[in-house]
């Protein structure tokens, strides 16, 4: 899932000037964006398969998508963004906070409170839909380590955990807004898929 910083204008998402970041760091972040897959790709249209083998290739590839993630300045990221096609999911929604990893996650419950909100996703460059998702959740996971996690989030972690889960159903944000949204998103993906390479996401 794509981040707006807290240095950024307030303005539409893909509209709105890039985050000032200092080269080094817009050079990490566009190496980390051409890693992930884009709007297009049948990978994002598929269904991931559950681990079953817990071992340090798992744990390796957990390290691999938080850095990921980190070096893209998002704030969350599925196994399929990469080309896995593994039910692992990364996210951090606070800056200093650990990155979390979810392995095989199961939506256990959500609450009937929803709340619509603006999401963007790194898969969809410059696209900003409205998402109406319920504002509490409660998910079974297990760790990298096959540990059980049982996670009860609410607000952005909530919206996070569930847009990262949709990834991994082959699900995306404009099967999830109105008409209209998704009309301009795909007008908006076009123009990006037409846009010189190398020119930032």
């Amino acid at each position: 899932m794509a981040h707006r910083h807290d240095d950024e204008p307030t303005e539409v998402a893909g509209e709105s000037p890039e985050p000032p970041v200092d080269p080094e760091t817009r050079a990490r972040r566009d190496a980390a964006l051409r890693l992930v897959r884009k709007h297009g790709d049948p990978v994002l249209r598929s269904r991931a398969l559950p681990i079953e083998r817990f071992d340090e290739t798992l744990g390796e590839e957990v390290r691999r998508m938080g850095q990921l993630m980190s070096d893209a300045l998002g704030i969350g990221l599925a196994a399929t963004q990469v080309g896995v096609m593994h039910r692992v999911l990364v996210y951090r929604v606070e800056a200093e906070a650990a990155i979390a990893a979810l392995v095989n996650p199961v939506l256990e419950w959500a609450s009937d409170e929803r709340e619509p909100l603006e999401e963007g996703c790194l898969s969809l460059p410059g696209v900003l839909v409205e998402v109406d998702r319920p504002v509490h959740v409660r998910v079974r996971a297990l760790d990298e380590r096959g540990g059980a996690i049982l996670i009860e989030a609410s607000g952005l972690e909530a919206r996070v955990i569930q847009h990262e889960m949709d990834h991994l159903d082959g699900v995306l944000i404009v099967d999830r807004t109105s008409r209209d949204q998704r009309k301009e998103a795909m007008r908006t993906l076009r123009e990006f898929a037409l846009a010189p390479l190398g020119a930032s996401a």
